[in-house]
């Protein structure tokens, strides 16, 4: 006697060697012995063999047509047999009884498994639906083999090529064009950028860096909607100050001003006023929620996407010969020793005297004009002069409590592109200059700036009402800058507090402060009840959160498309030869670019030796530079410590950032998702100084 049994929903035939009531013994015939549950056992049979029956029941079973299977099947509930009885005939033998078993199996969406070898047909829209199913999954596996051949012969369908950022970064796994990829890469044995790439499906390394970025951070488009440019509710008294501002020719948020008076009197007031879009924009009205939405400008060379649309900017903006409204700090110091007498936070109509520009200014106002060592032949000499004083002093201090010097070992580099109009293409010129950090009128700007974040950190406490602070418990190593709500000590700029105040055009943290700032201003001690934020509101640890990360990716977009240009700068120059000092682990900053390499056989040599590196190729897409050693330049063992300026002069920038083309995730067989190594940045973090 032989049996034929389900397992679950496999079938296997064997000799009964014993049975009990509720299950018995069956050897396979690989000799193999287990125990079937009697409910399990489909058929009993004394021929063919049991590898003969399955044998033959597969060959029968592809032949039965489920359509006429169907029509054939009564509407009541009927079993195998009844099936094979009525499809074959009457007197059905075991194997058409077990290739009919097989057939129902196989065709749920026409049959529906009642147990025990018991069926029940489908309704026939059922079966419709099912059929219709059926036909668009095979259609689609057609389309995906049609789309992975044209992949493998080096064609990109266009599907795909609409897909290319999806299917890399944020595949639907389900997805046809996804399952394409996967599918020519694994019989091309090449990774997914390298297949895509080879088919054309990346027009150029830049529109893929800068699409890329896009798709994570304005996957609906970076344009602005159409809204109406808001107005002061209240008029506002006109300052009797001459104020101006410093910042680079391309910097169309101005965000800060200063001014001086006073000079000469023995008593001096400097004046640091703030463009206040706080005045006039409300939270969550249109333009708030837009500014939420952005958190911050993105900058880039040649190109940015402001936080807020221009038109607004421009209403704010402190322009040269414009009266402004702004959000003004008047710090009262004795003119001798510069001691801190006083100060007071002003609403107000700032008129602005100049926008002096970095670029046309920082080789003629420099450190000896500003000490009387050499002429000052340029407008605000004196008042210049005594910022330049000031800021040196505050330095002093600051400094005292941080325990050592700042210093600024590395320039700031800018980037020019010639031959464009608008949003870079990525085959422009490019012109790679220089800046010294810490210039005089860097210095002047952003000790003014600290002083102003810092006394407006400090104010905001002293009436209860809460702000965004930034803070760091140490210098030591690990310790890195964090975001709060309540005051803390700053210890990298030594400072009893932070809150970044001074750029709300640019960055929403600062425009949340200067709400908050306001409040003190026009209801002094009340003010924490009429603040839009209030202690321990979740809405400000929100905007810390999401401000986090939005700063980070767009300052990890930028160090990214500055090192494409630095490259860029390289093949356009045909640089063959560079010069650089060590790092660590075999990293290699060079000397006259923002730009960090990996470099063999540099991995043992000492912190800051000079080498020489031939170039040997660039990557574009992957923003590698392929380089090998030439030779050490120096001899000296040189293991001076590297240091770049606390919070504003670049606290947050690194020697190594993510590569930003090639986090994919395409896996293949299970594997890890593709991934490329990190890549060294180029340049050294967004505009840092205010």
């Amino acid at each position: 006697m032989y049996a034929l049994f389900d397992d679950a929903g496999k079938f296997h035939a064997g000799r009964v060697m014993s049975e009990a009531d509720s299950s018995m013994q069956v050897e396979l015939d690989s000799g193999k012995r287990v125990k079937v549950k009697a409910a399990n056992v489909m058929l009993r049979f004394e021929q063919p063999a049991p590898a003969e029956l399955l044998a033959q029941a597969q060959l029968l079973s592809a032949d039965i047509d489920l359509d006429l299977a169907w029509e054939f099947a009564p509407d009541e509930d009927f079993s195998f047999v009844d099936l094979a009885r009525d499809y074959f005939d009457a007197k059905a033998g075991p194997d058409k009884q077990a290739a009919a078993l097989l057939r129902l199996y196989e065709a749920p969406h026409y049959f529906r498994r009642l147990g025990k070898g018991q069926f029940k047909k489908a309704p026939e829209e059922t079966v419709k639906a099912a059929l219709l199913g059926i036909e668009r999954k095979k259609q689609q596996a057609e389309q995906i083999q049609a789309w992975a051949d044209e992949l493998v012969a080096g064609l990109c369908p266009a599907p795909v090529r609409e897909q290319l950022f999806r299917i890399l970064f944020k595949p639907d796994k389900n997805g046809p064009e996804y399952k394409a990829v996967v599918d020519a890469a694994k019989r091309a044995q090449r990774a997914p950028l390298d297949l895509l790439t080879a088919a054309g499906a990346i027009e150029s390394p830049y529109q893929f860096h800068w699409r890329r970025f896009l798709f994570d951070q304005f996957p609906k488009g970076y344009a602005f909607a159409e809204l109406p440019i808001p107005t002061l509710a209240d008029e506002l008294p006109t300052a009797s100050v001459a104020a101006f501002s410093i910042d680079d020719s391309a910097t169309t948020e101005i965000d800060d001003a200063l001014s001086v008076q006073g000079l000469g009197t023995g008593t001096v007031v400097l004046g640091i006023h703030i463009a206040a879009p706080g005045l006039a924009i409300t939270p969550d009205s249109a333009l708030d929620k837009v500014a939420r939405e952005r958190l911050s400008t993105v900058y880039m060379p040649g190109h940015k996407i402001t936080m807020l649309p221009d038109d607004v900017v421009q209403a704010f903006t402190l322009a040269e010969g414009r009266c402004c409204p702004a959000l003004s700090l008047y710090v009262t110091l004795d003119e001798s020793t510069l001691t801190v007498q006083d100060s007071q936070t002003r609403l107000e109509m700032v008129p602005i005297a100049a926008n002096l520009r970095h670029d046309q200014l920082d080789s003629v106002i420099t450190e000896a004009s500003l000490t009387g060592e050499a002429p000052a032949d340029y407008a605000f000499a004196q008042e210049l002069a005594f910022g330049f004083r000031l800021a040196r002093e505050l330095k002093a201090r600051r400094e005292v409590v941080r325990g050592k010097p700042e210093t600024f070992n590395r320039p700031d580099y800018s980037f020019r592109l010639t031959g464009h109009a608008g949003e870079p293409a990525g085959d422009e010129q490019v012109e790679i200059s220089t800046r010294k950090r810490g210039s005089p009128l860097d210095l002047i700007v952003a000790e003014a700036m600290i002083l102003a974040n810092s006394t407006w950190g400090g104010w905001l406490a002293e009436h209860s009402v809460p702000g965004i602070y930034r803070s760091q418990a140490s210098m030591a190593p690990g310790i890195k800058v964090k975001m709060g709500t309540k005051p803390a000590p700053h210890a990298g700029m030594g400072v009893a507090q932070y809150a970044w105040s001074t750029s709300p055009l640019r960055r929403y943290v600062d425009l949340v402060n200067q709400w908050q700032i306001i409040a003190c201003v026009r209801h002094g001690r009340t003010a924490a009840l009429v603040a839009p934020f209030k202690p321990k509101d979740a809405a400000l640890f929100s905007v810390i959160s999401a401000f986090d990360a939005a700063y980070s990716a767009y300052n990890g977009f930028q160090q990214a498309i500055e090192r494409y240009w630095t490259l860029r700068w390289l093949q356009q120059n045909e640089v063959a030869q560079l010069e650089g000092a060590v790092m660590k682990d075999g990293l290699v900053r060079a000397s006259t670019l923002p730009l960090v390499f990996r470099l063999a056989g540099t991995e043992n040599l000492p912190r800051n030796a000079l080498v020489s590196a031939r170039v040997n190729s660039v990557d574009l897409l992957t923003l590698e530079l392929h380089a090998s050693f030439i030779g050490r330049l120096d001899t000296a063992t040189t293991e001076a410590a590297t240091e770049d300026n606390g919070d504003e002069g670049g606290e947050d920038s690194a020697d190594l950032a993510p590569n930003a083309a090639l986090q994919l995730a395409i896996e293949l067989d299970g594997a890890e998702p593709e991934a490329a190594s990190a890549t060294p940045t180029a340049g050294d973090g967004a505009r840092g100084s205010d």
